[in-house]
């Protein structure tokens, strides 16, 4: 399924959520990744590495993932986000997309629900 080529930005300040999710990405072949625990930290590494693609807590110490998420896209307007949260309420998800966020998905991950959103920000 996963192009070698795909970078992906893991922002969790949970190690367990970012190893699951770094699990289930491995395990559709995407081998690129790279993991961090806050906001600020995610800002500097997407200006760096460029990723293709970016999964962000919404609760983090630093930075929150929403605040983030309007710093990435302010730099990089055609930023793909993905929101992965616990804190699966309207307004963070309104809040998430309304900044740029491409798509949310809710903790755990649904290995199929990732699959699609994987299809729809980046295709085959």
């Amino acid at each position: 399924m996963a192009d070698n080529e795909t970078k992906i930005l893991i922002c969790d300040d949970s190690i367990l959520a970012r190893k699951s999710l770094k699990e289930i990405l491995n395990s559709f072949n995407y081998e690129d990744i790279v993991e961090v625990a806050d906001g600020q930290t995610v800002i500097d590494t997407y200006k760096i590495l460029k990723p293709d693609i970016v999964f962000l807590d919404i609760v983090m110490p630093v930075k929150d993932g929403i605040t983030a998420v309007k710093e990435i896209i302010q730099f990089d307007s055609k930023a793909c986000i993905i929101m992965v949260s616990s804190v699966g309420t309207q307004t963070h998800l309104k809040e998430a997309i309304k900044s740029g966020a491409k798509d949310f998905i809710q903790k755990p991950v649904d290995p199929e629900q990732l699959k699609q959103i994987l299809n729809h920000c980046i295709g085959d």
